[in-house]
């Protein structure tokens, strides 16, 4: 199973970035995709997750309205677009996948994972 991050790099404050998460092994399809981050220092936290519909998707409050997370099952990758970046979003992103039914928001909750991308938002 892998999980290939990319889309990272340097950004000003205010700009926008586009991450994408590729797929390939996964037993079968139906897996919940997220999105995680983490800071220097702090620990890893959520941001977004999608269904395998599409449909259903949640997000960080520190990151709705601002980050959307997306999916395209027929290529096996997801996304996530990132507007009015700010310094607080300077961070490794991972993606993740999971079957589980288990809180989204948790990282024990997922059982893939990709190498992570870094996000640089400079002020």
């Amino acid at each position: 199973v892998q999980l290939q991050a990319s889309g990272g790099g340097l950004v000003q404050a205010g700009g926008s970035l586009r991450l994408s998460c590729a797929a390939s092994g996964l037993p079968f399809g139906g897996y919940v995709l997220g999105w995680f981050r983490q800071a220097p220092g702090k620990e890893r936290e959520f941001v977004a997750r999608i269904r395998w519909n599409g449909v259903s998707k949640d997000y960080a409050d520190s990151v709705k309205g601002r980050f959307t997370i997306s999916r395209d099952n027929a290529k096996n990758t997801g996304y996530l677009q990132m507007n009015s970046l700010n310094a607080e979003d300077t961070a490794v992103y991972y993606c993740a996948a999971t079957y589980s039914i288990s809180p989204y928001y948790d990282p024990e909750s997922y059982q893939y994972w990709g190498q992570g991308t870094l996000v640089t938002v400079s002020s």
